[in-house]
């Protein structure tokens, strides 16, 4: 038997008890019932299986850490970026060096009211992760008379809690943060933005992953990633089915990697005797079996050249990044109820090819 004196509030418990000065460097999931209020759970799903870490994530793990020892106060770690790309490879490397650097690593996966100063009063070094941070703490609505959950943390994050913390945040949905939370390097001072693998990090990832006898299959899945953006988990499940004798083409029809959107591409036509034209954002089904039509205007007003044809007689350009489509393949037709002499001028273009590329979402750090 073992009694614990906390105060003057003496409790009982079995010969099972230890006491520690301090956290052992593990992994802790926070808990909380009504009867004892918060404690801390021994997590034991923290592992990563992969033999091989594509992105370069590594080093960003032994930068985050490198900083961490540097620093005199708490640092904060955004991690976004869409669903099955990478964040959560990220923050397992990242949780296990940091336990093998002696740091424990606490696990906030759900809004609790007063959380906030309980993790606070950790008296320690530790990394806490908030995982998948914009739905368990942006999208939950605060009781009666309390504050908003990712208002509550702000103190927590501003490093004037007990213990240097390293504080890190999941996000699919980077709108939904707090503004007193993105560009506010003070509380978080790295974030970092992840993005669907480029085709030579799909390259290498398939030449890596596919069995001896396969290779044919890494161009057409390349090109493939091109119309449609695939992630780590997607390229794991379309080597999977071609290392089982599947051809890629019959693969893609049975796997859950679903056609449920149009796709934002810039279409420029090139003409033999003239200056391209081009039109920014164009809506297309790259596997629609239906003929696509676009307008053109050399002012960017007048749109007279009317340009129909179908995807699927381009030819994927690898060097470049883009579908382009010869010009025997065109259909052009001209708008005659602008200017006389606009209209005669756009019919003696003579096309060369369209080129089809896809419209990436934007950069969100600076470029210098």
């Amino acid at each position: 038997m073992k009694a614990i004196k906390i105060g003057t509030k003496v409790e009982i418990y079995n010969d099972m008890v230890m006491t520690y000065d301090e956290l052992p460097a593990k992994a802790y999931l926070i808990k909380f019932t009504k009867m004892s209020g918060f404690f801390l759970d021994e997590y034991f799903d923290i592992e990563v299986s992969e033999d091989k870490i594509y992105g370069g994530y590594m080093k960003k793990v032994e930068k985050v850490l490198h900083s961490y020892n540097a620093f005199d106060r708490n640092l904060g770690v955004i991690l976004s970026g869409h669903k099955g790309i990478g964040k959560s490879l990220f923050a397992k490397l990242l949780s296990i060096e940091a336990i093998r650097n002696g740091i424990p690593v606490i696990i906030a996966d759900k809004y609790i009211p007063g959380i906030a100063a309980y993790i606070e009063s950790i008296d320690q070094r530790v990394m806490v992760l908030f995982d998948e941070f914009d739905k368990t703490f942006c999208d939950i609505k605060p009781f009666e008379g309390e504050q908003e959950p990712q208002t509550a943390l702000l103190g927590l994050f501003d490093g004037i809690s007990q213990g240097k913390k390293l504080f890190v945040i999941t996000c699919n949905d980077i709108r939904k943060l707090n503004d007193f939370i993105i560009n506010r390097p003070g509380r978080f001072h790295y974030h970092f933005r992840f993005d669907y693998p480029s085709a030579d990090e799909i390259r290498v990832y398939l030449s890596d992953k596919l069995r001896k006898g396969y290779d044919k299959e890494i161009e057409p899945i390349i090109e493939f990633s091109r119309k449609v953006d695939l992630n780590y988990d997607c390229l794991r499940a379309i080597a999977f089915e071609i290392n089982n004798g599947e051809s890629f083409s019959s693969a893609i029809k049975d796997l859950n990697i679903m056609n449920l959107s149009q796709e934002n591409y810039k279409i420029t036509i090139h003409f033999k005797n003239g200056a391209p034209m081009s039109t920014e954002s164009k809506y297309i089904d790259f596997f629609s079996e239906e003929e696509s039509t676009v307008c053109f205007s050399e002012d960017h007003y007048s749109e007279i050249l009317n340009v129909k044809f179908w995807v699927k007689d381009s030819v994927y350009d690898v060097r470049n990044n883009c579908a382009i489509i010869a010009a025997e393949k065109l259909k052009l037709s001209y708008d005659e109820s602008y200017d006389e002499e606009l209209v005669t001028k756009t019919k003696r273009l003579l096309p060369d090819y369209l080129v089809i590329k896809k419209i990436r979402e934007k950069s969100l750090h600076y470029a210098v």
